[in-house]
C-alpha cells in the first residue's frame, strides 16, 4: 500500500505534552470492528462497561529504561543527545553500551560528558568506540567511564525519561518545563514489571490504567494476562519509503510466558472469548505467536523468546486479536497502518478510509494525539 494513504494533516495544538490527570480522564473513542458506522465519545473510566464478562485483555509489563542521555563534549563543550540501547561485555571492568547519537562530526575517540536530569553535569563519560551497523543509523559502540557502577544503577542516575522527539519539540515550542521526576512517574505504566525493565519507549495504550480501572475490571469479570515485548527504537523510525512494503520493519523481542489462560479449556470451547491487545506491542506480541503455530499451542511453545519484524497492514488476518485500546498514532506510521488493518470489513469498508474518517472526527473534537494523549477503543 502506498504510505501517503496514511497521511494526515494534524493541528499542532493537539500534540498531547502532558498526560491527562488522573490517567483513567482521559478521553475514549469507542469503534466496532463489525459496525463501520458505529462511533461514541467516552472516556477512559467507562472502558469496563464497555466490556463484556469473560473478556480478556493483555496487557504488555515492559518497564522503560531512563534512556535518553544528554551531554557536552568533554573539550569542546558541543552538545550530545543520545538514546541508550544495549549493553555488551564490560571492557578493563568499565560499561560498555550501544546507544544511538545525535552529535555534530561523531568520530571515534570523541568523548562527551553525561547531564543528569537536575540539568548538572556528571562524572559519566562515554566515549565513541566504534559505528554499530546491527542497531541501525547512528549506533555507536561506546565506553563508559567514571563509574564502576551497573549500567541499570548509571542510567537511574544520569539517564532522561526517553519521551517521544515530538513531545519534546513541543514542548520547546511552548515554553513547557517539566521535571523530569514527572515524566519518570507518568512514562511508566501502572502494572509495569520491575524485574522486566528493556524499553525505550512506554507502551503507551497502558497509561490510561488505573488501578480503580483494574478494580472495575475484576469486578465485572473481565480477565487479564501479560505479555512481554522491550519495545526498541525502531518504533521512532518514520516510514520513508513509497510503500509500506518497502519499509525496513525494526526487530523487538517478545515472550508470551505461561500465558495458557489466553485458550480456555476445551469444556469452554462452546463460549468464545474475546481477546483485547493493550497496545500495538501486545497486538505484535500475540500475532507473532499466532503465526507460529498452525494448531493449538502449549505452554512450552508460548514460553519462548523470539524476535519478531511483524507488519500489519490492511489486508492481513488477524488471527488471536479480536479488539484493541490503542492511542491516536503518527501520520505514516506502521502503527496507523495496524490500526487500519483492525478495522477493514471486508465488502463494506476499507480500513484505511475508515481510520481517516475516525481521524477526522478525532481533530474535530480535539482529541489528543499520541503517547500522552487519549485512546480509543476497537470493539470487534
Amino acid at each position: 500500500m502506498r504510505v501517503d494513504q496514511l497521511d494526515f494533516d494534524l493541528p499542532k495544538s493537539l500534540i498531547a505534552t502532558t498526560p491527562s490527570v488522573p490517567r483513567d480522564a482521559s478521553r475514549l473513542l469507542v469503534v466496532q470492528r463489525s459496525n463501520p458506522d458505529r462511533l461514541e465519545h467516552c472516556v477512559f473510566s467507562d472502558l469496563p462497561d464497555l466490556l463484556e464478562p469473560n473478556d480478556l485483555l493483555v496487557f504488555n509489563r515492559s518497564r522503560v529504561v531512563p534512556a535518553r542521555l544528554v551531554g557536552v563534549n568533554a573539550e569542546f563543550s558541543a552538545q550530545f543527545e543520545g538514546l541508550f540501547l544495549h549493553d555488551l561485555p564490560r571492557i578493563d571492568d568499565q560499561p560498555v553500551w550501544i546507544a544511538l547519537v545525535r552529535t555534530k562530526r561523531a568520530k571515534a575517540g570523541k568523548r562527551y560528558r553525561l547531564i543528569d536530569p537536575r540539568n548538572q553535569e556528571t562524572k559519566i563519560i562515554l566515549e565513541l568506540i566504534d559505528l554499530h551497523a546491527p542497531d541501525g543509523p547512528g549506533a555507536w559502540k561506546v565506553k563508559v567511564s567514571g563509574s564502576l557502577q551497573s549500567t541499570e544503577q548509571i542510567l537511574d542516575r544520569v539517564g532522561h525519561t526517553p519521551l517521544p522527539p515530538y513531545i519534546l519539540a513541543q514542548r520547546k515550542a511552548r515554553d513547557e518545563q517539566i521535571a523530569d521526576d514527572s515524566d519518570r512517574s507518568h512514562y511508566q505504566t501502572m502494572y509495569a514489571s520491575e524485574s522486566e525493565t528493556g524499553s525505550v519507549a512506554a507502551p503507551t495504550a497502558g497509561l490510561h490504567f488505573t488501578p480503580s480501572v483494574m478494580s472495575a475490571l475484576k469486578s465485572r469479570s473481565v480477565r487479564t494476562s501479560e505479555v512481554l515485548l522491550h519495545v526498541g527504537a525502531g518504533t521512532f523510525k518514520p516510514v520513508e519509503t513509497d510503500t509500506l512494503e518497502d519499509h525496513p520493519m525494526h526487530a523487538e523481542t517478545c515472550t508470551m510466558g505461561n500465558s495458557m489462560d489466553l485458550f480456555p479449556p476445551a469444556a469452554d470451547q462452546s463460549e468464545h472469548r474475546r481477546t483485547f491487545a493493550i497496545g500495538s506491542t501486545s497486538a505484535r506480541t500475540l500475532e507473532s505467536f499466532a503465526g507460529l503455530h498452525a494448531s493449538e499451542p502449549t505452554s512450552d511453545t508460548l514460553n519462548r523468546t523470539i524476535s519478531t519484524r511483524i507488519l500489519i497492514s490492511p489486508g492481513y488476518r488477524w488471527q488471536w486479536v479480536d479488539g484493541m485500546v490503542t492511542n491516536f498514532h503518527l501520520p505514516r506510521s506502521t502503527l496507523l497502518a495496524m490500526v487500519a488493518s483492525i478495522l477493514d470489513v471486508p465488502g463494506q469498508v476499507e480500513g484505511v478510509d475508515r481510520i481517516q474518517e475516525i481521524y477526522r472526527v478525532a481533530i474535530e473534537h480535539q482529541y489528543r494525539f499520541f503517547s500522552y494523549g487519549d485512546a480509543m477503543l476497537i470493539l470487534p
